[in-house]
């Protein structure tokens, strides 16, 4: 009778786990490409930019990490083969005496620029070797302020996404040849072994924590290759590593006592063990359940030997001097109580506990898998978090438009052609607001070919969503004084704004589900969705040549987030007012009234803040003063925090 509940079980689990958090098979993949194209994009001539962190492995859960690796070009590590020597590049040796097994401190052999390099140097013994604490502290100073040093990274106040530096050895090292040689299964493949070897190592900046040499070791990181291995898992496969994360965050850390002594790297690695072991065909949905607790199994194991092999170097137990004593006596507690309630431990997270089995194995409805998949993206705010970073680092020059528009053009899928293009759109938002603008009479050559550089880059603009691109080439036409260009393409962008349109931080209603389903018959990319049916929000940067005058309010932070319905009725209103149509402008005051009132395609309190600030500040050129002061209080009621909401400022001037 277990032969066919268990099965049945597992079924059931394996669809929650697709319709509700991991996603399917396709928004996995979706998720890596977006990754890969926006690291591709991202990559510079000082720096490759890697994704990694769960976000990294196409795994967007809830509490999932978003980390970003800087990979230096400018320094190479070698360890014992000497390279093609190039005289303009730095190099650093592995120095591995008296260092536990994975960790190594790097030695200055050689730089032209010995002066930058130094400065990053401590002696040791009448040599000098690269610190990781001081490179960790230089990186501390070049990003914001209000970062902290976690590990071997740097992570922003929210918590969101992870930096960290690491530097390039582009050959195997010594200590992990064996890996290439010791699975006799089938899985990693030999292609999957030939690129993870051709890919090398990197190194990243943290010691062995109480090592004497602590600041200056340096960890050797194969986050390369466990992505490409990530990569070859099957979806059951996925799906049993996203059920050992759940029961690590949702459950095991949630008991005080065991918080912080376990992290998702052990289970990862516990994962590449034994699908060293298993064959490939027993990760198939039927078996998730069983897969799932033989991994669990494992891992009790572990900790009550205290022993957790490093899959690529063995030699170091990633369980010594962590997982001992008194604290593995608590977690071996803890994990043996869950291990006695079977597969149903699971059932401890809130994300599991309301999954239902069914007698019959009904297949799911792929339109219903489309809608799942696409409102996970929806309300995913770390994959736009990703998005936000890279318009952040990105340079938009020849280094990101050759290999965008060579894979626009050349390559054959179109959901990536659509993806490069998309992201290419995104950076041209913020590349256009940097070109300084004239009026609409153009005197000479110059001006002229500026003028032409920032109408072209805003038109490339326009395919990263339905709305908001259009919006910046209206605001375009009127900060050069041309208002009814302006308003023309304005009343383009309103029409677009239909109820079936998405946003981040959106419920789904019956029109969107429709909508969605039918979208879904013809197969539409996550890119191609997004330049139909997403609004995005109008981002007006720090000293943006397209930001109305009528916004920039003197003690103001002057980097703006307006939803963009809001932005289409206030941009058209100041098109009127300079056009001294008072009945106009009274209407558009009216139409952004109803659009705040209703809050059509507003994604959140600031959001609506934000519309009622650009409401007051209409109202205040109308002449309405009363009108206004109130818009400008309810502004602040909603998002009363003043750092960031310019309202406090013109209140406090208008009294």
């Amino acid at each position: 009778m277990a032969d066919i509940i268990i099965p049945n079980i597992s079924q059931a689990l394996y669809r929650h786990l697709c319709q509700n958090i991991v996603g399917t098979e396709k928004h996995v993949k979706t998720i890596r490409l977006m990754n890969m194209v926006r690291d591709n994009l991202s990559n510079n001539k000082k720096e490759t930019v890697i994704t990694s962190g769960s976000i990294g492995e196409g795994l967007d859960m809830r509490g999932s990490d978003f980390d970003i690796m800087f990979v230096s070009k400018f320094v190479e590590v070698i360890e014992n083969v000497q390279p093609d020597f190039d005289i303009r590049r730095p190099y650093l040796s592995m120095d591995t005496d008296d260092v536990k097994p994975c960790y190594t401190l790097l030695r200055l052999d050689y730089s032209r620029d010995s002066f930058r390099l130094f400065q990053l140097c401590e002696e040791h013994y009448g040599k000098r070797y690269f610190s990781s604490a001081l490179c960790k502290g230089n990186m501390l100073l070049v990003l914001k302020e209000g970062n902290q040093i976690h590990g071997p990274c740097i992570s922003d106040r929210n918590g969101f996404f992870d930096h960290a530096f690491s530097l390039h050895g582009k050959m195997w090292i010594s200590s992990a040849v064996n890996w290439i040689t010791r699975s006799g299964s089938s899985w990693p493949s030999h292609n999957v072994i030939q690129s993870i070897i051709k890919h090398g190592v990197l190194f990243v900046p943290v010691g062995v924590h109480g090592s004497p040499k602590e600041d200056l070791e340096w960890r050797v990181s194969f986050s390369v290759a466990e992505k490409l291995l990530i990569n070859t898992f099957t979806h059951t496969q996925l799906m049993c590593y996203a059920l050992l994360k759940i029961i690590l965050k949702d459950v095991i850390s949630n008991d005080s006592e065991c918080k912080d002594l376990l992290c998702s790297y052990f289970l990862k690695t516990i994962m590449f063990w034994i699908s060293e072991e298993l064959p490939s065909s027993v990760w198939k949905p039927d078996n998730l359940i069983t897969c799932f607790m033989r991994c669990f199994s494992r891992l009790v194991y572990c900790v009550e030997h205290s022993v957790c092999s490093h899959y690529f170097i063995p030699e170091n137990n990633m369980f010594e001097n962590k997982i001992d004593g008194r604290a593995r006596d608590v977690l071996l507690k803890k994990l043996n109580t869950l291990h006695s309630y079977g597969w149903r431990c699971i059932l401890f997270s809130d994300q599991i506990s309301n999954f239902t089995v069914s007698i019959r194995n009904i297949p799911i409805e792929p339109c219903t898998l489309y809608v799942n998949d696409v409102k996970k993206i929806v309300q995913s705010r770390i994959l736009h978090v990703g998005i936000d970073i890279f318009e952040t680092y990105s340079e938009l020059d020849i280094h990101v438009f050759n290999p965008g528009l060579f894979h626009s053009i050349w390559c054959h899928k179109f959901s990536l052609k659509h993806l490069y293009a998309y992201y290419i759109s995104k950076r041209c938002s913020k590349q256009a607001q940097r070109f300084p603008l004239y009026g609409a009479i153009i005197n000479n050559k110059y001006q002229y070919k500026r003028y032409k550089s920032c109408l072209s880059t805003l038109l490339t603009n326009v395919y990263h969503d339905a709305v908001s691109g259009w919006l910046m080439v209206a605001s375009f036409f009127y900060k050069t004084k041309q208002y009814r260009k302006a308003l023309h393409i304005i009343r383009y962008s309103i029409s677009k704004c239909s109820s079936d349109k998405l946003f981040l931080g959106l419920t789904l209603s019956h029109i969107h589900y429709q909508s969605l389903k039918l979208l879904s018959f013809f197969k539409t990319s996550v890119a191609c969705l997004r330049k139909i049916l997403f609004v995005d929000l109008i981002q007006l940067t720090e000293n943006s040549t397209l930001t109305p005058e009528e916004l920039l309010i003197e003690g103001c932070n002057d980097i703006y987030y307006i939803p963009s319905t809001a932005y289409a009725y206030f941009l058209s209103f100041l098109c009127h007012n300079h056009l001294n149509d008072v009945r106009h402008c009274q209407d558009s005051i009216q139409d952004l009234k109803i659009v705040i009132g209703e809050r059509y395609l507003m994604a959140d309190f600031k959001s609506t803040a934000e519309a009622y600030t650009l409401l007051g500040i209409a109202l205040q050129l109308f002449g309405d003063k009363e009108s206004a002061r109130q818009a400008f209080l309810q502004s602040l009621k909603i998002y009363p925090d003043e750092s960031e909401n310019s309202a406090a400022i013109i209140v406090k001037m208008n009294t």
